[in-house]
């Protein structure tokens, strides 16, 4: 009986301190804030001090406050009073970057939204999702709050892309075409995508369009469009799967891009055509292949699972020699790159959330609600991707500095 009283009073005391806890942040979250935005003014302000009125009185000046508005965000409903500002002549008007005028959620929880609709929670279901992070204040987030919001996605993916590109130049295209379900349709849409690294080794989301299937048509209009806005010059190299239409398309437009096939999904295609007993030796063999410091021992490794395996289980041997031509690419890029130049793992870590919601619901409710909160968690999930190693490298790829062995040999 006492180690149960003991028991329900450590938790009472654990659920009193997170509750403390997360008062104090809050609370520290809100005066941050308010400090902020009071800081901004007074800079504002401050900058302005000289303009004068035919009196000789200043004509920006504070006035007071505005009435006190509530602010959603992780840590809680946050009261700030937000500094007002008057220009006496009637000229200007104070915006602050802070703190929009309309701005009633912190911009973490229109990312989190979206993730959450991914991971499966309907839009009927959020506020009880956003019960713990919120409060009483989740009811704010309604329904009608999630298609407003994807109206909004809507439209920014519209502007976004339809953005000028004159001034990017991309070392490595990563594409893909994902498939989808679509709640209130037939439809099965196929969102193209391409990631792209720049010439400083930054990752960025290139393009993704709602597309039919993964055909050359498809990929042609994306290519197209690509060129209009300014992407003259393709990759140097692209990487993608086998049963993209991509591969016919980037030879009209970029003729002078060179491929690399997944290794990813072509482990799994051999895999898939042998039996299981043989799986784990054959697997072997085929990280040798791409694991090998020099393209000479990783055809080695080729030409030693050919001979294995070519007279009992011809289906994984022709599934693997029909793609020799473009599965050792790499090894004509910097070493320090192989790592991510081998496979789509730029674009399938990322939407692996997407494929999980579409696993564990029937979709989104429409093809335009689909683009929406995809093309939200991609630009999300773009802040966190990593910078290409041996960085510094990529202007010599651009260059057209040729490499053996992943090391840089003389000059094309």
């Amino acid at each position: 009986m006492s180690q149960d009283i003991s028991k329900t009073l450590e938790s009472r005391v654990c659920s009193e301190c997170r509750s403390t806890l997360d008062e104090i942040l809050r609370l520290g979250a809100q005066q941050m804030l308010q400090a902020a935005i009071e800081a901004e003014v007074a800079s504002y302000v401050a900058e302005r001090q000289g303009l004068r009125d035919e009196t000789g009185r200043r004509c920006i000046v504070r006035n007071g406050h505005l009435p006190e508005r509530s602010l959603q965000s992780p840590v809680g409903p946050i009261e700030i009073k937000q500094p007002r500002v008057r220009d006496r002549r009637g000229r200007e008007r104070f915006a602050s970057a802070i703190l929009p005028r309309y701005l009633r959620r912190a911009p973490s929880l229109d990312n989190l939204i979206p993730w959450l609709y991914l991971k499966g929670i309907s839009a009927h279901a959020m506020p009880e999702a956003l019960q713990p992070i919120l409060g009483p204040d989740a009811s704010g987030v309604s329904p009608s709050t999630v298609v407003r919001l994807s109206e909004v996605w809507q439209e920014q993916h519209r502007q976004w892309s339809e953005r000028d590109l004159r001034d990017k130049r991309y070392a490595y295209w990563w594409v893909d075409g994902i498939y989808f379900n679509v709640r209130l349709s037939e439809d099965r849409p196929c969102l193209l995508v391409i990631v792209g690294a720049l010439q400083d080794g930054r990752k960025e989301l290139v393009a993704i369009l709602d597309g039919e299937r993964e055909s050359k048509l498809s990929w042609l209009e994306l290519l197209r469009d690509l060129k209009r806005r300014g992407v003259k010059d393709g990759p140097a190299l692209a990487i993608g799967d086998g049963a993209l239409g991509f591969w016919s398309a980037v030879s009209e437009q970029y003729p002078k891009t060179r491929r690399q096939r997944c290794w990813v999904h072509k482990t799994a295609n051999v895999l898939d055509k042998m039996p299981k007993h043989l799986q784990a030796e054959a697997k072997t063999l085929l990280h040798r292949m791409y694991q090998s410091p020099t393209k000479a021992e990783a055809l080695g490794a080729f030409d030693e699972f050919v001979a294995r395996y070519g007279h009992g289980r011809p289906k994984a041997v022709d599934c693997l020699v029909k793609d020799k031509e473009v599965l050792f690419t790499f090894y004509d890029f910097p070493a320090a790159h192989w790592v991510h130049v081998r496979t789509t793992n730029p674009i399938e870590s990322t939407f692996a959330t997407v494929r999980h919601r579409h696993r564990q619901t029937k979709g989104s409710g429409s093809r335009e609600a689909t683009l929406a909160m995809v093309f939200q968690l991609a630009r999300e999930a773009q802040r966190h991707w990593r910078r290409l190693d041996g960085h510094e490298l990529v202007p010599k790829v651009l260059a057209g500095i040729r490499f053996t062995d992943g090391t840089e040999s003389e000059a094309a």
